[in-house]
């Protein structure tokens, strides 16, 4: 026993390396070339943030194999030699929150701050706004846990006579229980009337879990539920908009010179900006022309990528044709197996979550059998399906905030991401990182029963007081399925379409 958790901690610790690893290689190949040799600070948030992230995400399935090591246990006392996964669950999602509502919007305020104040002034600026920040989230806090952090746990009072040891073990509808007498039995038939409610204070860590929870399960039912049908449906909608042939070399000249010219008058409008915030008048107006100008750089990129797309150059013109063509068949591929895996996350959610009682355990069922086939398989298939709505969560970002006019546009493009853009993803990811946990400890709580994320999150969390009913009722699972259905029937009825354009600088037609 001792030897098996030996080898999960080793695991453990592995896999973290191999995370931080993963995330330093990301950061380096899709930040901006301005950022190159500087920002250090918000790199290292950066990759810190998407390790938290991450590793959150991998813990369900540690906390189930942590849980399987006293599966064979011969003695009481070999569950204490395992991972103490509840200290572990509260210390990284209290570390995700500090990251969230503090060092993150620090970091944010210092690298957007005015380049040419000195480097104390900018630290100064970025403090003020974060203290005031964590002063009035305190407040909050302390004010909602001393008068609502409480948990209402419904318990039943029951008591029964004793009986004699019966000779025969004969069980069935009408005598369910030891013995022929009703007390004998009453744990079975107890009324509601012995129904009471036991309230206790619940800790403070696992209150700040909770409200974390509650803000990031808002952004995961809208983001998740667009995700979940965008994300497959996006990569296949991709595959039917694709280039058919090169243009000729007449119509890339053209293209070329039009793209040319509307970027010409994208820099004439940013220095005037430019300008504008240096002699101080940044008012509403100006944020909103900043908005516009960032909403169409980012068209003229994805203009000019489609150019280079139609029109490969170079030695190797015919190479990247192909790899063109293999790229959008692969597009075509994975946006079929993604649709199949959010049908089956739409139908377990419809099935074992929103019917009382549950139709079937459906997926719970599949990773238990892929359990016995291999020990590891089945935690490996659950580890996918939480990394997969960790990724429909981003699709459904990506998508919405392009067009939610309170979300400011913050794209992750290879080779040419600012900090500032990847420390908003971050922040979000991790916001919805603990929803992601807390809907599958809930989606899959037959697979990961007696783990500690379910005593935090299927336990705790909805007994809590005044959050409760929005679990009780499915508030957030009906949600989430709503919007996936409303964006599954708007990709039939437009995703297929080429896009038009929709803005002055769009590519010519």
């Amino acid at each position: 026993m001792g030897d098996f958790n030996l080898a999960l901690v080793i695991v453990a610790i592995v896999v973290c390396v191999l995370v931080f690893l993963f995330n330093v290689y990301l950061l380096v190949n899709y930040q901006h070339p301005d950022d190159a040799n500087q920002a250090y600070f918000p790199k290292f948030v950066v990759v810190f943030g998407l390790s938290i992230a991450a590793i959150s995400i991998l813990m369900l399935p540690a906390d189930v194999a942590n849980r399987q090591a006293c599966r064979h246990a011969i003695y009481n006392g070999a569950c204490n030699l395992t991972l103490p996964m509840k200290d572990l669950w509260l210390a990284i999602y209290i570390v995700d929150a500090v990251l969230v509502f503090f060092i993150i919007p620090f970091a944010m305020f210092y690298y957007e701050g005015d380049q040419d104040k000195s480097v104390g002034k900018r630290i100064k600026s970025a403090l003020c706004w974060v203290v005031t920040t964590a002063i009035v989230c305190a407040a909050v806090l302390g004010i909602l846990y001393g008068l609502v952090g409480k948990v209402d746990f419904t318990v039943r009072h029951l008591s029964s006579a004793t009986t004699n040891f019966p000779s025969s073990w004969d069980f069935s509808s009408s005598q369910p229980c030891i013995g022929n007498g009703a007390r004998a039995c009453s744990a079975f038939t107890a009324n509601a009337s012995s129904e009471k409610t036991w309230t206790m204070r619940t800790t403070f860590p696992e209150y700040v879990v909770a409200l974390a929870t509650i803000v990031g399960s808002v952004l995961f039912s809208i983001f998740g539920g667009v995700g979940i049908a965008c994300l497959p449906l996006g990569l296949i909608a991709a595959f039917i908009r694709r280039p058919k042939a090169v243009i000729t070399r007449s119509q890339y000249i053209k293209e070329a010179t039009e793209l040319g010219k509307k970027a010409r008058e994208l820099k004439k409008a940013a220095d005037d900006l430019h300008q504008e915030e240096r002699s101080g008048s940044k008012g509403r107006k100006w944020r909103k022309n900043v908005k516009n100008v960032e909403k169409e750089l980012l068209r003229l990129e994805e203009d000019v990528k489609l150019l280079e797309e139609m029109y490969p150059q170079g030695e190797k013109a015919e190479t990247s044709w192909a790899l063109t063509v293999l790229g959008y068949l692969a597009k075509l591929v994975l946006g079929i197996l993604g649709l199949i895996v959010s049908i089956a996350w739409i139908a377990h959610i419809i099935i074992y979550l929103l019917i009382d009682p549950p139709l079937s355990p459906f997926l719970n069922e599949v990773f238990i059998k892929l359990d016995d086939i291999w020990g590891l398989l089945g935690t490996a298939a659950f580890a996918f399906f939480c990394f997969y709505l960790l990724l429909a969560v981003i699709a459904g970002a990506m998508m919405l905030g392009l067009r939610l006019v309170f979300i400011t546009i913050h794209p992750m493009k290879w080779g040419a991401t600012l900090m500032n853009s990847f420390l908003f993803n971050v922040a979000l990811i991790l916001l919805c990182s603990i929803s992601v946990i807390q809907f599958c400890s809930t989606a899959f709580g037959y697979y990961a029963q007696a783990t500690a994320a379910q005593e935090i999150f299927g336990h705790t969390l909805q007994s809590l007081r005044g959050i409760k009913y929005l679990y009780k009722y499915n508030v957030f699972q009906i949600a989430f399925v709503v919007l996936a259905g409303l964006t599954f029937v708007y990709y039939l009825a437009f995703g297929w379409r080429r896009k038009k354009p929709s803005g002055k600088f769009q590519l010519s037609s």
